[in-house]
C-alpha cells in the first residue's frame, strides 16, 4: 500500500466506530448482544452510507470443492443476517453469489460479471489458491477490491493493492508450526507429500522444505498425487518403507480423509502433519485421523471476541459445529463491513484504504491485521486431534 493511503488514517479515525462494535462482540452469547455495544463518536465525519450495498460472493459450490463452498456460504451468510438485523449501523450489505464451479476459469467469468454486468465494488472469493490466482488480477486490472477468505499461497495478494486474503500466508503457516512441534517431536528425517495440481498445495510444500532445510532436516522422500486422486495406497507405501519420523501432507479437503484412512489401514504410525485440516476431515476420516496435527489459526473453544457466540449460533443455525473455512468466511464479512463503515464512501477506492488500515481489529480468529501486502496478521495455533476431535498441541 502507498504512503498516500496511510496519510488518510487521520481522517478514517473519525468514522463510525463499527470496529468498536466488533471490539466487543465477546460479550453476550447472541448476535445481538454482540453488536448492541457499539460506541459511536460524537460528530462522525464520513459521508452517508445508508442503504444497501451489493456485494459480490464467488465460491464452489459444485465442481471438486463444493463442499467447502457451501461451508463457506454458510459462514458468510451468517454474518450477513447479524450485520444486517444490527440497528446501530445505517449499511446494509447483500450478497450477489456466483459459482465458480471449482475452477479457475469459473472464478474468473464470475468475477467479470460481477464486475460488468452487476457494477459491484467489492467481491469475497475466491476460496483456493490456484482459483485465486486465476481471478485476482481480473479484480485489480478492474480496481475492484477482492477479499479470499481461504486461499493460502504465498505471494496472491502481492498481484495488486485492490487485493486481500484473510488466510495466514503457508511460509508464516510452516514457519510457525514447525517452530511449534520440532522441539517437541523432535523429527530429523521426514518424508513430504503434496498435491502437484494445486497451488496452495504445492506452495506449501515448497515451504516446508525450505524450513526443512532452514532447520536441519532430512527430506527422505517427496511423494505427489492430483485432486481427484482416490488411491494414495503406492506413495504411503513406499514413504512407509523410509521409516520416517514424521510425514508432512499438503492438500486440499477432499483428499484428506482418504490419506489418512489409507495411511492407517497400512499401519502408518508416526506423526502425520497435514496442512490446514478441519473438523470435517477429521470426521470422515474417523478413527484414522487420532494423532494427526495441523497448524491452523482457529478452534471452536477459542475466547477471542465472540467466538463462543458464533459457534452456539452457527451450531443452532446449521445444525453441525462451525469449521474453520466457514469461520474464515464470517470473520471476512466482519473486516469488510467494518472498513465499508470506516471508509469514506463506497467506491471501491475508499473501501480499499479503510480495509488498508485494518490494525489489531477483533475477530473470532483474535486480533486481525493486513500488511502491507493485504495478507493477513494473527495468531496461529499447532492443533492435534484427540479423541476424534482437534484440540491443543501441547
Amino acid at each position: 500500500m502507498t504512503d498516500g493511503y496511510k496519510r488518510k488514517e487521520h481522517i478514517k479515525l473519525k468514522s463510525f466506530a463499527f470496529i468498536v462494535a466488533i471490539a466487543v462482540l465477546i460479550i453476550g452469547f447472541s448476535a445481538c448482544d454482540r453488536v448492541s455495544k457499539i460506541v459511536q463518536p460524537a460528530t462522525p465525519q464520513i459521508k452517508d452510507k445508508s442503504g444497501e450495498i451489493s456485494i459480490g460472493v464467488v465460491l464452489p459450490l459444485t465442481g471438486h470443492q463444493a463442499s467447502t463452498g457451501q461451508l463457506m456460504k454458510q459462514g458468510l451468510n451468517l454474518a450477513l443476517d447479524e450485520i444486517n438485523s444490527s440497528r446501530l449501523s445505517n449499511t446494509k450489505l447483500k450478497f450477489i453469489i456466483e459459482d465458480n464451479t471449482s475452477t479457475p476459469e469459473g472464478a474468473v467469468a464470475a468475477f467479470n460479471k460481477l464486475i460488468h454486468e452487476d457494477g459491484v465494488s467489492v467481491i469475497l472469493g475466491p476460496a483456493t489458491s490456484s482459483v485465486t490466482q486465476a481471478a485476482f488480477p481480473v479484480a485489480q486490472e478492474n480496481q475492484v477490491v477482492a477479499i479470499s477468505p481461504t486461499s493460502g499461497a504465498r505471494g496472491l495478494s502481492a498481484i495488486g493493492d485492490f487485493v486481500f486474503r484473510v488466510p495466514l500466508a503457508s511460509n508464516i503457516v510452516t514457519l510457525k508450526g514447525i517452530e511449534a512441534t520440532h522441539p517437541k517431536l523432535g523429527y530429523q528425517r521426514v518424508a513430504t507429500m503434496y498435491d502437484e495440481t494445486d497451488l496452495f498445495s504445492t506452495d506449501r510444500d515448497t515451504a516446508l522444505q525450505e524450513a526443512f532445510a532452514a532447520n536441519g532436516i532430512e527430506v527422505l522422500t517427496t511423494e505427489i498425487f492430483q485432486s481427484g486422486d482416490t488411491d494414495f495406497s503406492a506413495q504411503l507405501t513406499r514413504i512407509k518403507a523410509l521409516n520416517p519420523d514424521a510425514i508432512f501432507i499438503s492438500a486440499l479437503p477432499p483428499e484428506k480423509p482418504p490419506i489418512l484412512i489409507q495411511a492407517h489401514e497400512l499401519g502408518i504410525s508416526v506423526p502425520i502433519i497435514m496442512s490446514s485440516l478441519t473438523s470435517v476431515e477429521v470426521e470422515a476420516a474417523g478413527d484414522a485421523a487420532e494423532g494427526t496435527i495441523t497448524f491452523i489459526g482457529w478452534l471452536p473453544t477459542d475466547d477471542t471476541p465472540g467466538n463462543q457466540a458464533f459457534v452456539q449460533n452457527y451450531s443452532m443455525t446449521f445444525g453441525v459445529m462451525p469449521n474453520v473455512f466457514a469461520t474464515a468466511s464470517y470473520a471476512s464479512v466482519y473486516i469488510l463491513a467494518g472498513a465499508i463503515e470506516h471508509a469514506q464512501a463506497t467506491d471501491a477506492i475508499s473501501i480499499r484504504d479503510a480495509l488498508a488500515n485494518i490494525k489489531d481489529f477483533d475477530t473470532v480468529l483474535g486480533k486481525f491485521s493486513f500488511d502491507a501486502n493485504g495478507d493477513a496478521l494473527y495468531d496461529l495455533k499447532a492443533l492435534i486431534v484427540k479423541n476424534g476431535a482437534l484440540q491443543p498441541f501441547e
